[in-house]
């Protein structure tokens, strides 16, 4: 499933389904695709077996989906300050230390995306009462914060992936 998206960097548009975003300081847009895909293990024309992956038709309880969020600078300057937000999926339990972004920092949001910092810095109040660790069940959105300035014409992608509870 393919999602294209493309965001000026002066409006945050939104993706019907699972609300990824980009921001920018600077003229120009971000465009960003959405991919899901799952991984299936297929067997060669020489009975070697191999990982590729499929875009899910359906996925069951238990698998994994791979999300992986393209993005470039359409603009003809550079952008800066990236950072690209994406929820956790409807249904969809993050796995822990999946979340992959060349050039980036990784952070997590617990409250719907109000705040976000490391998973060593979450701390969700339990039903007794008592502070305890985040775990990724508890994680609503990951943010990718680029560190560097994105050129014209410039690429990227930045990827999680989830389970279907």
């Amino acid at each position: 499933m393919n999602k294209l998206v493309t965001f000026m960097l002066a409006t945050i548009l939104i993706l019907p389904v699972w609300n990824p975003a980009a921001h920018a300081a600077g003229n120009g847009s971000i465009t960003l695709t959405l991919d899901a895909a799952k991984e299936i293990e297929i067997t060669g024309p020489q009975g070697k077996k191999e990982i590729k992956r499929v875009s899910p038709s359906l996925v069951t309880p238990g698998e994994e989906v791979i999300y992986t969020l393209s993005y470039t600078n359409n603009g003809k300057e550079m952008a800066q300050d990236l950072f690209i937000t994406n929820p956790i999926p409807p249904h969809m339990i993050y796995k822990a230390n999946s979340a992959r972004g060349e050039n980036t920092v990784i952070v997590y949001s617990i409250d719907g995306a109000k705040s976000f910092d490391k998973p060593e810095n979450l701390k969700i109040r339990g039903i007794d009462g008592k502070e305890r660790s985040a775990t990724p069940v508890n994680y609503s959105h990951i943010r990718w914060v680029i560190k560097k300035p994105l050129a014209p014409g410039e690429k990227g992608d930045v990827s999680f992936r989830a389970q279907l509870q």
